[in-house]
């Protein structure tokens, strides 16, 4: 049989959607004539996101509760519960074989009514640090596939696979294109290259500590590609037109930026860190602590603890960045040793280990 039905729900960051959709291609390309519903937040952006993908999308009225008492706040329990009752429509209408639930405020009610009507459920935890909603879904669906180890302190052990996280194919290829690398973005060879990534819409803390070190940079002989954002590419545009300094609202052609870089500035999102283990590269990385749970903080932890890449965080920029940058620039052999040892903790058949889990289930 393989006209089967599949419910994926993942949504209000990138970090949730694609790996979604990634999950949703393998199985296309193993089951063509299964059926595929996406649900998501309804002022989500994955409403925008997942057609794009090629992909239906059904949206939930909800969203997450605030750190502090907002209107919003009073309005959630009437969200919750018109979203089970939503949720509960969509699964009896649809009749899933299995849901997938990749994080964000609608795989809560969904996979909650899911596994109240039994339907085999499973969920992608991306983070070293599960958020609210995982926690508690934990304990009711079948399987949970994570990218870290450790979180049987979290989730009932019996029910965890260690896949990693789902990733572009692209980069799985990104080895031993260095020097096309710099060709597709023009720059000069026997200059060390700094990728800058802070996300999508940009990290302001991060641009402005490229800002203030762009003479410091120069001086250590480093070129940039720095991705500022797009909320941000306004402000810092005018540094185009310095000499070694190629300022982008985003990337589009990701693949080859990993390949031209020698050192790597980032955020410490999860699908970011399952990246920078699979491209292998030197890596500062600098979380934000603006997010749930202080997670991307953890992520990085659990990299940097194993001697497999550079931890700074924002508080301590001003006072580290310039001593770790120096050492780490000038010192080859420590480039190589985080290389190497990030490198060591890739998953690389993410994707296709979290569809093994999902066959599972079918035959249940």
């Amino acid at each position: 049989m393989s006209n089967y039905k599949f419910i994926l729900s993942g949504g209000g960051t990138g970090g949730h959607i694609y790996p979604a959709i990634a999950i949703a291609n393998e199985l296309k390309s193993r089951y063509p004539n299964a059926e595929f519903l996406f649900v998501g937040a309804s002022d989500r952006m994955e409403m925008d996101k997942v057609p794009l993908a090629g992909y239906k999308i059904e949206g939930l009225w909800i969203s997450g509760i605030q750190r502090k008492l907002t209107l919003k706040n009073l309005m959630f329990p009437f969200k919750l519960m018109t979203s089970l009752l939503r949720s509960r429509k969509i699964i009896k209408t649809f009749k899933p074989d299995v849901v997938i639930g990749t994080g964000g405020f609608a795989s809560g009610p969904l996979l909650q009514m899911a596994t109240a009507k039994g339907v085999p459920c499973l969920i992608q935890e991306q983070n070293s640090y599960p958020g609210i909603t995982n926690k508690l879904l934990g304990k009711k669906v079948d399987t949970i596939c994570v990218a870290y180890d450790g979180l049987e302190k979290f989730f009932p052990k019996e029910k965890l696979k260690l896949t990693g996280n789902p990733i572009r194919k692209d980069l799985l290829a990104v080895k031993g294109k260095h020097i096309e690398g710099k060709d597709a973005f023009s720059l000069i060879h026997s200059k060390h290259t700094l990728l800058v990534l802070g996300g999508s819409l940009g990290a302001r803390r991060i641009n402005e500590l490229i800002e203030v070190n762009l003479d410091f940079f120069e001086e250590h002989n480093v070129q940039l590609i720095w991705q500022c954002g797009k909320l941000y590419y306004d402000r810092y545009k005018q540094h185009k037109e310095l000499k070694n300094v190629q300022v982008h609202a985003f990337l589009n052609n990701m693949d080859m930026a990993y390949a031209a870089a020698d050192v790597i500035i980032s955020r410490a999102g999860a699908i970011s860190v399952s990246e920078l283990c699979i491209v292998g590269k030197p890596t500062i990385f600098i979380p934000s602590p603006n997010v749930a749970e202080d997670h991307q903080t953890k992520n990085a932890l659990a990299v940097a603890e194993k001697n497999a890449a550079i931890l700074i965080k924002e508080s301590n920029l001003d006072n580290d960045f310039q001593k770790q940058f120096s050492e780490l620039i000038t010192n080859e052999e420590k480039q190589t040793e985080l290389s190497k040892n990030i490198e060591a903790l890739a998953l690389v058949n993410a994707t296709n280990d979290i569809v093994d889990e999902v066959e599972k289930l079918l035959k249940k």
